[in-house]
């Protein structure tokens, strides 16, 4: 298992950051490695964003030094997307399949956790999301038919999205986190737009499906200073709760987005309209 620490910014400092030193505080440039869990810590209210991507093997997930506790999920709730071939789960006794883009929600103190593929020729690849949590609630398997659904955006404007909130308030409890997936229409371009900021919690995008070649510009930064980043197919971004994060891309995807903080309401958020944006 791989695992990195990584600090919060003041935004104030962010400002001063050149493209090489932005790209390293926030961009987690590999996510999925054969046999392997990799894990970034951020000290962003504590969010964990990772991946693993098992093989014949399977791989177990275990805590580690900065978690200061015998098991990942002592003190910490975690969701799962699969974007790989099916995979098993096996956690707390229980064994779940997932599907593509199938989301699993695994409650505080929940032990014994495993990642396997069920084909190791087409292997699973979970995208992991983590956050503290005070309470437990009860994990469970969560498929695109129960997600709640908006549909958000216009042709004219470029950004026509399906947006399927999974592991949200009103389809599943948590404690803080929240994860959910969106898809851009044929010809539209832009996500997040008009952007926003949330002070109440922070977030992070995983952009997938993205075809050899082309790429994702993602926006982030205060609204009056912002500052790009060019991502490429599987990778993330974490955004802190000062910073807007929109994103066009040079053709269609897919993105996760997962938060964490103080609140659960999905429409706690500050918008800022393009022509407000520097």
């Amino acid at each position: 298992m791989k695992t990195e620490l990584r600090y919060a910014h003041h935004p104030q400092d962010a400002k001063a950051y050149d493209t090489a030193r932005i790209r390293k505080e926030f961009l987690i440039e590999t996510l999925f490695e054969s046999g392997e869990i990799v894990l970034v810590y951020t000290m962003h209210d504590r969010f964990i964003v990772g991946g693993a991507m098992p093989g014949a093997v399977p791989l177990k997930l275990e805590s580690f030094d900065a978690l200061k506790s015998q098991n990942f999920l002592d003190r910490r709730e975690m969701g799962i997307i699969n974007v790989g071939g099916e995979a098993i789960v096996k956690a707390g006794g229980e064994q779940y399949r997932l599907q593509y883009k199938e989301a699993l929600y695994l409650g505080k103190g929940v032990k014994d956790i495993s990642f396997a593929s069920a084909d190791a020729k087409t292997p699973a690849k979970l995208y992991i999301n983590s956050a503290p949590a005070h309470h437990t609630y009860p994990s469970k398997l969560v498929t695109l038919k129960d997600a709640i659904v908006a549909e958000m955006g216009s042709p004219e404007a470029s950004n026509r999205r399906t947006i399927n909130k999974l592991l949200v308030s009103g389809v599943i409890e948590t404690c803080g986190l929240q994860l959910g997936m969106t898809t851009l229409h044929p010809g539209s371009v832009w996500n997040t737009m008009p952007p926003h900021t949330h002070s109440r919690r922070m977030e992070a995008y995983f952009y997938f499906e993205v075809p050899q070649g082309q790429a994702i510009c993602h926006f982030m930064g205060e609204p009056d200073e912002t500052r790009h980043i060019w991502m490429k197919n599987d990778q993330a971004v974490i955004s802190p709760a000062w910073s807007i994060h929109s994103a066009a891309g040079t053709c269609g995807y897919t993105f996760i987005w997962g938060m964490t903080g103080e609140n659960l309401d999905y429409g706690d958020m500050d918008i800022r309209q393009p022509d407000e944006l520097r």
